[in-house]
């Protein structure tokens, strides 16, 4: 990241735009960034005003220790402070260990109740012992910007010449709304971490990072099956070898010392997320709402046929498409898959998905209107809960539901997009950016060399995969740079690269 990183104004349509006000794009004989305003300080400063900002969004909640039914008519709810409490952390219990004589366990993956452990510590020694929800909150907080940080400098790192798309999360409203509602950000930067490493030609190193995202929250295990069917086609199996063994160490690694000391507490997420019927924002909970609800006994096998469905459709346009999709592309993809198939959504759930859509298609102004959308539900959800509480006031039923329409139907557009995108490379904004090295995947690593426009593996020898520890596999085949997309590489010079609308 630095002097060669592409300025939105010439990859963005509507930030080429927008620019006419201060003098139009950028132009062929731009300075390079020199000083201390590289573009990766702008973006881990302009991410940190929207991260706290949002912080002292939820003060109405912490002033007042989050009661009802303040804490939702404010939308500062958090589970952080609640939790601390009604999990027996406060009482110092060991997840998955202890637990309060009248609860349960933690509903979390192994990685959240280590991170709250260590955290109710830290608590401790602040203030002298004490239980104090508020002390545990703000501690909560800065981790959660440290996990924040390694986001934003792992999507700016993502594509190399493309550090400014990093700024579409440091500005993203749901970074602003959502980052302190649960423990989220600590999953999606590993995730955002693991694909980094894929990218760089570190396939071991990757699993090890997903592994530990898995650990955190379960979704990112969804990215196995892409990158199988995207090295299948490619010949790369070697290198998903070293992924899957890498997130096997690093998963087991983890979970074998809790399972081994407390099975029935380290097995209550699975078997929570099994019994839990149709809940708040899912698509289910809209339809039964319409009047079309799926029975208590069947959700879990209508979810689940659902799901897999849309991953298989999924499947075929990783196998059959002209030219491989990228792996953010696909990754985007089966997360939103999943998102809008459980059981569940709850509002924080839209920063797993923030970081992928931004790697995936960046343009702003899609970024920016599906998260808008988002917005919508995030209003409605805790509007929805202020009625429960208080029947004068909130949000209705009927209300309710059309705002998971909105979140719903918002994210199956975003991804219809990228699926034009993927069948159209000439649309793609990271393909058609003007840079040859953009042509194939960027951020595909060991897949970059592999770049087929008409949909078999691309003629030669399987890549070896390295190891975790070995070299890069990316970068261009020896025999010659990649052919362009679908829609040819702009001829421009890089230095004038245009703005490709869509």
């Amino acid at each position: 990241m630095g002097a060669g990183d592409l300025p939105p104004t010439l990859t963005d349509p509507a930030m080429a735009s927008g620019s006419e006000v201060i003098g139009g794009p950028a132009g062929t004989h731009r300075a390079a960034p020199t000083g201390f305003w590289t573009p990766i300080r702008v973006i881990l400063l302009a991410g940190t005003a929207v991260f706290w900002l949002g912080f002292l969004r939820t003060w109405p909640c912490v002033s007042n220790n989050w009661l009802d039914p303040d804490r939702y008519e404010a939308m500062c709810y958090s589970d952080i402070p609640i939790l601390y409490s009604l999990r027996g952390l406060a009482d110092g219990d060991i997840p998955y260990l202890e637990w309060p004589a009248d609860g349960h366990t933690w509903e979390y993956p192994v990685l959240i109740g280590a991170l709250v452990y260590v955290l109710a510590l830290i608590t401790k020694l602040l203030t002298g012992g004490t239980q104090d929800s508020v002390v545990f909150y703000v501690v909560n907080a800065v981790a959660a910007y440290a996990f924040f940080l390694g986001t934003l400098w792992g999507v700016s790192a993502y594509v190399k010449r493309r550090a400014w798309d990093g700024l579409m999360l440091a500005l993203s409203p749901a970074v602003f709304l959502a980052s302190f509602v649960n423990w989220d950000w600590p999953a999606v930067m590993l995730t955002v971490l693991a694909l980094l490493a894929w990218s760089r030609g570190r396939p071991g190193w990757a699993g090890v990072a997903l592994g530990l995202a898995i650990a955190v929250k379960f979704y990112p295990i969804l990215l196995l099956g892409p990158l199988l069917l995207l090295c299948l086609r490619g010949r790369r199996m070697a290198a998903f070898g070293w992924l899957v063994l890498g997130t096997a160490g690093a998963w087991l690694a983890v979970n074998l010392p809790v399972m081994l000391a407390g099975f029935e507490g380290w097995s209550y997420f699975f078997t929570f997320s099994s019994e839990r019927g149709q809940d708040f924002g899912s698509v289910w909970l809209a339809l039964e709402t319409a009047g079309y609800g799926v029975s208590p006994t069947s959700i879990n096998t209508v979810a689940a046929g659902t799901l897999v469905a849309m991953c298989a459709a999924i499947g075929l346009l990783i196998l059959l498409a002209r030219q491989p999709p990228r792996v953010a592309q696909v990754s985007f993809l089966v997360v939103a898959a999943f998102l809008l198939t459980n059981k569940v959504y709850s509002p924080q759930f839209v920063l797993w998905l923030v970081p992928l859509a931004i790697l995936a298609r960046p343009r702003w102004r899609d970024v920016i209107w599906w998260q808008l959308a988002q917005a919508v539900y995030f209003a409605a959800i805790w509007w929805y809960l202020v009625g429960l509480v208080d029947g004068n006031k909130g949000l209705s039923e009927q209300w309710y539901a059309a705002a998971i329409a909105v979140h719903v139907l918002s994210t199956v557009i975003l991804a219809g997009l990228v699926v034009r995108d993927i069948l159209s490379p000439s649309h793609d904004p990271v393909r058609s950016d003007g840079l040859p090295e953009h042509a194939g995947d960027p951020g595909g690593g060991p897949l970059d060399t592999v770049v087929s426009p008409s949909g078999p593996p691309a003629s030669g020898p399987p890549a070896s995969g390295p190891p975790a520890s070995g070299p890069p596999a990316s970068g261009p085949p020896a025999s010659g740079p990649p052919p362009p997309p679908a829609g040819g590489v702009p001829k421009e010079s890089q230095a004038t690269v245009p703005v490709r609308g869509d």
